[in-house]
């Protein structure tokens, strides 16, 4: 079943998820090709200089990325009475001692430069009501900024807009100069199932656009899909995050690291037939508690930064606190805080428990932990460089340094800022190397596949799937369960992976299975607890042996 052309070292996955012949598809030619539509890849395309033609292809409308959903808001240090150096120091106490120090610094030292130039674009951040009569981007000051505080920061320094839609409107602004450029082509609802590779080279890639494919080929190739949180039932994700980046990336060969790293918000809406809305860190940035089904305030008896502790240890601290009182969830508590305040603070979510019976200023609102951030992923240095010559990434299908362990609130945004503009300028410098503007054509196929004859129920393996990772490489996790799920997975790879899917629902199973049980291999490998990484049978952090890196490479697990 294995495809001769396979690089990514696994018996198990072919080198492509679909068989193709140059001569029998159509072709596109692009300068630079951007893989994905958030905002690190919408950021990149911005900076690439307007001399190239940027083509962006994005699975869905280019609206519908995490970075839409994000609820909370961008960190940077913007006030007089807050440091560069304690943002630094807050992100690296929160990566549970695997930040890398040189990223940390080279992104936040940024943050204030990247916001602004947001705030050019036309991004309306919430003011105080003193600046109202602001209404243009010239007239913003930043002394005007509503700064908000989220677990793990130790100042207020997180900007927010419309309450709790920041990444909507963040994305709003960005979009509207996209659209604006007369050298970027946004190409939506189109598939991308892997990367093009000749000679040790990223030449492009091979999409699907409804029944039609299609090879695109670029000079250089920015990857930038987002997140994994579809791995699992309980996400704050949107349908699209299926790990398709990570899973092209592996089929590719290209280096992948810290995928034992998902990190799980604490504070998921949980009530029976709505969808997992994200409930935003701000809201415990505001003052809300966290009771149990008893109503006890438990934060105090796990850490004394109580509810804003970073996200890894109030998500820990809510699973064992739903084992003591034998409850499915955990509830928010706003009723001490001022109502109007709440309503105005936070439109979205008033909004959203309203739809199931709740007020949000009075009665409490069912949470527990759910995926939201894939922490590990595509390895990259701070220009945005991957092991593959011609491909580079940014944003949350990378592994930067940045997150370490355990991602700090709000840092999220402003890392796919940082990297989309730094992955975009080098991409550009080699793009501009090129003297000849001609693009050629090389002599890439795939047909090793087989026609899927079996009639699978493609919904059934991925329910079962997410449930699986959801027991065995949640919060909690432990070498008996990981090892029965990594032999699952690889009982439903044996016959999955070998056939051709005619459809992005067989795809996404495809690259879901792939990361899966990747996750679940480097979750067993690393033998100690870290961050958002707790092993319930090495409880301890073991700095000694496992102050390092578990990076993949051509299917073998390496410290750095």
């Amino acid at each position: 079943m294995l495809d001769p052309q396979a690089s990514s070292g696994d018996p198990w996955i072919p080198r492509y998820l679909i068989n193709f012949a140059p001569k029998e598809v159509s072709h596109r030619f692009a300068d630079v090709l951007i893989i994905g539509g958030g905002l690190a890849g919408l950021r990149a395309a911005l900076e690439v200089d307007s001399s190239l033609t940027v083509i962006v292809i994005t699975k869905d409308v280019i609206r519908q990325s995490n970075s839409s959903y994000a609820q909370g808001g961008i960190a940077g240090v913007l006030h007089p009475e807050d440091r560069i150096e304690w943002h630094v120091r807050d992100t690296m106490t929160a990566g549970g001692n695997l930040c890398d120090q040189d990223i940390v610094e080279y992104v936040i030292e940024q943050a204030p430069q990247r916001i602004t130039e947001l705030i050019e674009m036309g991004t309306r951040f919430d003011r105080k009501k003193s600046a109202t009569q602001r209404t243009t981007p010239e007239q913003e000051d930043p002394a005007d900024l509503t700064l908000g505080r989220e677990g793990g920061h130790s100042h207020n320094r997180i900007l927010h807009a419309n309450g709790d839609a920041t990444g909507a409107e963040i994305m709003r602004a960005v979009i509207e100069q996209v659209r604006s450029a007369a050298n970027i082509q946004v190409v939506e609802n189109a598939f991308t199932l892997d990367l093009l590779t000749s000679d040790q080279r990223c030449r492009g890639a091979v999409v699907a656009d409804g029944e039609n494919k299609f090879l695109f080929w670029a000079k250089e190739t920015i990857l930038c899909t987002g997140g994994a949180g579809q791995l699992f039932r309980e996400t704050t994700n949107p349908s699209v995050a299926t790990a398709d980046g990570h899973a092209m990336a592996i089929r590719a060969g290209v280096e992948l690291r810290d995928m034992e790293f998902m990190q799980f918000h604490p504070t998921v809406l949980y009530i029976a037939g709505s969808s997992r809305t994200l409930i935003t860190e701000a809201v415990r940035g505001e003052g809300a508690y966290l009771v149990d089904s008893l109503g006890y305030r438990f934060m105090k008896d796990y850490d004394d930064r109580l509810e804003l502790a970073p996200r890894d240890v109030v998500s820990q601290s809510i699973v064992t606190q739903m084992e003591k009182t034998h409850a499915a969830n955990v509830f928010l508590s706003l009723k001490h805080l001022d109502p109007q305040h709440v309503r105005e603070r936070f439109p979205g979510i008033a909004k959203a428990v309203a739809e199931f019976g709740l007020d949000i200023t009075c009665d409490p609102i069912p949470v527990r932990p759910g995926a939201h951030y894939m922490i590990g992923g595509i390895t990259v240095d701070r220009d945005g460089r991957t092991s593959l010559t011609g491909l580079w990434a940014a944003g949350e299908a990378t592994s930067s340094g940045l997150h370490g362990a355990n991602r700090l609130a709000s840092n999220s945004l402003l890392e796919g800022l940082v990297y989309g503009v730094s992955a975009a300028r080098e991409a550009t410098k080699e793009a501009l190397k090129s003297i000849d503007d001609s693009l050629e054509v090389f002599p890439i196929f795939s047909d090793a596949l087989q026609t899927s004859q079996a009639a699978l129920d493609i919904y059934d393996i991925l329910n079962s799937l997410k449930s699986l990772l959801g027991r065995s490489a949640g919060v909690r996790r432990e070498a008996k369960s990981l090892t029965a799920a990594i032999e699952t997975i690889e009982q439903w790879q044996s016959y999955v992976l070998a056939q051709e899917f005619p459809d992005a629902k067989g795809w996404e199973l495809q690259n879901m299975l792939t990361v899966g049980k990747l996750l679940c291999a480097a979750a067993l490998k690393r033998e100690e607890s870290r961050g958002v990484h707790l092993r319930t049978d090495f409880p301890d952090t073991d700095d000694e042996n496992w102050r390092k890196h578990l990076c993949f490479r051509s299917g073998e697990f390496e410290l750095d």
